[in-house]
This record gives structure tokens, sequence and C-alpha cells, in this order.
């Protein structure tokens, strides 16, 4: 098959890759040729056909322990190795040196930036000098990192899923949904294609859980201090990048010889938390990516534009993979920028052996958003199971269970319709080894999506 050339110029190439990376010519002059021929079913089928000749699913390279507290040593440095043994949720005592008339959330970048969390903060704040450790004449804050996180996928549910375990009495989540800390905030990553801002820091990021902090210490002092009840209230984070959005890595992990991130956001994780708990929802990647297109606010959907995005997509795909291997081209951050759909985010399989390399199966629960869909009843006992929270009286379960499906798609993009058949088709043979090795890993065939 000739090779193709590449040729959007889009946002995003805002910093030159290594010589080593995936590269990317741009030829203005070209881009007509290679609009059209991407409207050729018989080619595009023919670049599936080559993509799938090329998968593999060879294990990646995983760093020990002191390579990755080594690459981010301030994370590890504030954040203890072992947490309060009486509680449920991983938390710990941190002195506080500052004045205590002072505003502690005043730097805050999640708040200076949203008026929402403004408000949240002010309640905080007030609510701060009363919620001090006093010990040995010194003062302390209670800190508190996830008892588990909702990693992903973008567009398979993860908001439903979250609003409904907001309901459960012992769950209390971040005061924002979804704070990207792990894969964007602490790089200073708000859009990678408006470059790069200040580094959110790990204060900022610990700051989201004070509010459920609050009610865990509230609970503590409510217990005897005698004798330690455990406190079964847990704390959820919901980043639906956790799972798959490493683009920050070649620019702060890459020695100019790697052609695969050498530490991915579970490195860090794990290193932090050993015992953390995910989970994750899926969809059919075919529907997921159409639903990922009409999400987005670009002016002239049609389903026409929707098979050419993913026809120019494939063909940038295919490129890579000319040159890397499949890990090396899904963690590709200038490919990812340039494909005008988000193919890899769908490769469900790649993203989940990279997490089974450093924690185990029983610490993920996979989810369909089909099943969840079909009867939430279940679906949520799962959740309840898997995270070991307490039984639920009947009208609880009822009111988490029977309220409409949250963040469901727009009236305008529902009148536009399904994709082409000839998309749907292309895409589904695209995705099918990935999802045939993913039906192998869970042992469940529901995750062929045939």
């Amino acid at each position: 098959m000739a090779s193709y050339i590449l040729t959007r110029d889009q946002k995003g190439l805002f910093l030159t890759p290594s010589p080593y990376h995936f590269t990317v010519e741009s030829h203005p002059a070209q881009l007509s040729y290679n609009l059209s021929f991407t409207t050729d079913y018989t080619v595009v089928r023919e670049v599936v056909r080559s993509i799938v000749a090329k998968v593999d699913f060879s294990h990646r390279r995983v760093p020990d322990l002191e390579q990755v507290r080594g690459k981010e040593a301030n994370i590890f440095s504030a954040i203890p190795r072992k947490f309060l043994p009486h509680l449920k949720n991983p938390c710990w005592y941190e002195e506080f040196f500052g004045n205590v008339t002072a505003d502690p959330y005043g730097k805050n970048l999640y708040a200076l930036y949203s008026k929402r969390f403004q408000a949240i903060y002010d309640h905080l704040r007030r609510a701060f000098p009363a919620h001090l450790h006093q010990h040995a004449g010194r003062q302390y804050r209670l800190r508190c990192l996830p008892f588990f996180y909702i990693i992903g996928q973008p567009k398979c549910g993860t908001t439903d899923l979250y609003d409904r375990l907001r309901l459960h009495p012992e769950v209390h989540f971040t005061t924002m949904k979804e704070p990207h800390w792990w894969t964007r905030k602490r790089f200073g990553i708000i859009r990678l294609s408006n470059g790069f801002h200040n580094p959110y820091p790990l204060n900022d990021y610990l700051d989201l859980f004070d509010q459920a902090a609050n009610q865990i210490q509230d609970n503590l002092t409510s217990n005897s201090s005698k004798n330690h009840k455990k406190v079964d209230i847990i704390i959820g984070e919901a980043s639906a990048s956790t799972m798959w959005d490493n683009n920050a890595w070649v620019y702060f992990y890459d020695n100019g010889t790697e052609v695969e991130p050498p530490f991915l956001v579970q490195d860090f994780i794990h290193a932090v938390q050993p015992d953390a708990r995910f989970i994750v929802m899926l969809r059919d990647p075919v529907e997921r990516l159409y639903s990922d297109y009409l999400y987005f606010g670009m002016a002239n959907k049609s389903v026409e534009d929707f098979h050419e995005r993913v026809s120019e997509s494939l063909h940038l795909f295919e490129s890579c993979l000319a040159e890397r291997s499949i890990r090396s081209c899904i963690y590709n951050t200038t490919l990812n920028n340039l494909m005008p759909v988000r193919l890899q985010v769908g490769l469900y399989v790649i993203y989940l052996l990279d997490w089974l390399s450093v924690f185990s199966r029983e610490q993920i629960l996979i989810l369909r958003l089909e099943d969840h869909a079909a009867n939430r009843k279940i679906t949520m006992r799962r959740v309840f199971e898997f995270l070991q929270l307490g039984p639920l009286t009947l009208q609880k379960e009822a009111d988490i269970t029977k309220s409409p499906a949250s963040n469901t798609r727009r009236p305008a993009n529902r009148n536009l319709g399904p994709m082409l058949p000839i998309t749907k088709e292309i895409l589904q043979s695209f995705y099918e080894p990935f999802n045939q090795r993913l039906a192998q890993v869970l042992r469940d065939p529901a995750f062929l999506w045939t």
C-alpha cells in the first residue's frame, strides 16, 4: 500500500516532537488530494486491513518503584506511605504551619477558575479552624485521597454512574466531578492544544477532598476517642481521562530515545495507593466514537463529516503503525492531536492491560454501559459490593436506580440519526481484534459487541 502523507494542520503541535517520535509534514497544497483520497471506501477498507494485520498485544516495560518515586519526588514527599489504620478511606494528618485566620484556599487554582467552587471554598474556609486537630501543642489537618476512582471511558456512562453513586450515604466525591489532576492539571494542561499553564500543585488537588475529609473527621470526633470505630465514608474521584490520557509524557518523561511512555499515570497512583480500587464503564467502541463526535461543539456536524473524519483518522493511524507499535501509536501525542476523531480511546484492551501491569484484576471493576442501561439495579449492586458499601433500604436503592439517566444525547444530535452504514462497517472491522482480546482477558463474550 502506498504511504499516506499526513497533512492536516491543526492546533496542538505547539512543541516540536523529538526525532524519535512520529512526525508530521504539513503541505497545504496536498490537503485536497488527501481529503478526496479518504472518501474512497475501498481504500479505507484496505487501510483497516493493514492496521489489523499489525495488531499486537505485547507487554509494556514496567518501571520499578524507586524510578517512579524519583520522577515525582514532590508527590511522595507529601503523601505518607501508610494511612490512618482505623479509616476505610486513605487519610492522614498533615501538620498545619499557617495562620488559621489566613485563607488556606486563596491560591487554589481550581477555585480561582471556577465561580461554583469559590462558593464551596467559602464554606470550607469558614469551617477550616474548627477542623484543625490539636495535639501536643501542634495543629494538624486531615488530608485524604480517594478510596476509588472512576477512570473511564469518555461517553460510556461515567456521569450517570457518578450521579447515582453520589446518592449513597457512605460515598462522597471531590468538589468537582473531573479534576483531571493525574493526567493534565499537574502538568499545567487545561487543553493540550492551548499549550501549558501553571501546574496545579498537589495541595490544590487534595483540597478537593476537604469537604469529604471534614465529614470523616466529624464522624471520628463523634466516636469514642478511646475505642475507634471504623468510619465507613469513602471518597471517589471520577476523571474519565485517567484510564487513557498520557499525552503529557512526551514533554515531561521523554529522554529523547523513548517511543513509548516510560511512565504511565497508573504507575504514580499505584506507588501512592497500591490498594486503590477502580471502576471502568465501557460501551461498544463504534458507538462511543460517534457519541464523542456528537458531544463536542463543532459546527456543521453530519454523518458525512463524521465518516470523513473517521477515514482521515484511520489513515493517520496506519501511517504511525508503519513506524511504531500499537502501544506507541495510541500514546503518541502528535498523532492524538492530529486525528479528527479519538479512535484511540476505544482501544480499551491496550489501556486495560497496561493498568493490569501494576494493579490486580480484583481491584478493577469493568462494566458495560449496555448492561447498565438495561438493568441499573444489577449494575449498581455490583458497584456497591465492589466498594464494600453497607446495605441500603429498599427506598434508597430505588432512589439511586430509578432516577433518569444523566448526560444523554442532546435533541439536536439525536436528530442527526445514526452514522452511515459504511462508516459503522469500517469501524467494526477496526475495533474487532481489540474487542476480541478484551473479551478473552475478561472472559466475557459480551465485550465482543457483536
